[in-house]
């Protein structure tokens, strides 16, 4: 009986936990805006009326589907990038040493400061803001998938290398699996990132998606509606994100399996 009190009990806490946090969230919440004009903070319950309208008559579907789309792009492009330097880095010292330098001078640049330039240079559209999206989680993803590489057990490697592995053999059969659980959390972070990305490039780009529902609401003074699209964002991102850390359980089991053999 204890084993099974054991084992029931964090499932139990990962719902119980966050929904009380919620539930507490909505009663500050509810208290806050019966004290403030609706203007500044509508009741929640404008805000799921909002949220319901702009559902069924999918006039935040449709802009929602064009911010995912851009931010999956751009964390795509991010992860394409990010990921092949990672490897360099952990097998070249040299390129290690040249980049390092620069990859910390790029973090110094806020990445919505380049929206303009990447207007001029490519557009508007989904293209620029693709781009920005994967300026913003390219770092992250490095940073992640390197420190991945650069903790993976050198026991096993040059176990595999004395058994005569060749170097790709290595990397794509015990560092890359090893080092998973980190580029899953740095695409997880990055993911995030880019939803954020996306609207932000909308807001100062334009386009056809939340970010720009988000700028005709605010110049309509409609803060229920702004805010009923904000937790449209939060619920996707979140959505997302457990998601992602699904597989990055998984990866860890395929982990504990790659140092068990």
């Amino acid at each position: 009986m204890r084993r099974k009190e054991t084992a029931v009990t964090p499932r139990v806490r990962h719902v119980a936990a966050p929904t009380l946090l919620g539930l507490v969230l909505l009663a500050a919440w509810l208290l806050l805006s019966k004290g403030l004009p609706a203007y500044v903070l509508p009741n929640p319950g404008s805000v799921v009326v909002k949220l319901w309208r702009g559902l069924t008559t999918r006039a935040l579907l449709a802009p929602l589907g064009v911010t995912l789309v851009e931010a999956a792009a751009g964390c795509l492009a991010g992860a394409a990038v990010a990921l092949p330097l990672a490897i360099l880095l952990h097998r070249s010292r040299w390129a290690d040493s040249a980049t390092r330098p620069f990859l910390g001078a790029t973090q110094a640049i806020p990445a919505i400061a380049l929206a303009p330039l990447l207007v001029l240079w490519v557009g508007y559209g989904l293209v620029p803001i693709a781009l920005l999206c994967a300026l913003i989680v390219f770092f992250p993803i490095l940073v992640a998938a390197a420190s991945g590489l650069r903790h993976v057990d050198h026991e096993v490697v040059d176990a595999a290398r004395m058994d005569g592995a060749s170097s790709v053999q290595r990397l794509l059969h015990i560092e890359l699996p090893l080092s998973l659980p980190w580029i899953y959390a740095g695409l997880r972070n990055g993911f995030t990132l880019s939803v954020t990305g996306a609207v932000v490039g909308e807001m100062v780009m334009g386009g056809a998606g939340l970010g720009t529902v988000l700028v005709v609401q605010r110049d309509q003074l409609d803060t229920a509606g702004m805010v009923a699209t904000i937790v449209l964002l939060a619920v996707v991102a979140s959505v997302a994100y457990l998601a992602l850390v699904a597989l990055e359980r998984r990866s860890a089991t395929v982990s504990s399996l790659v140092r068990e053999s």
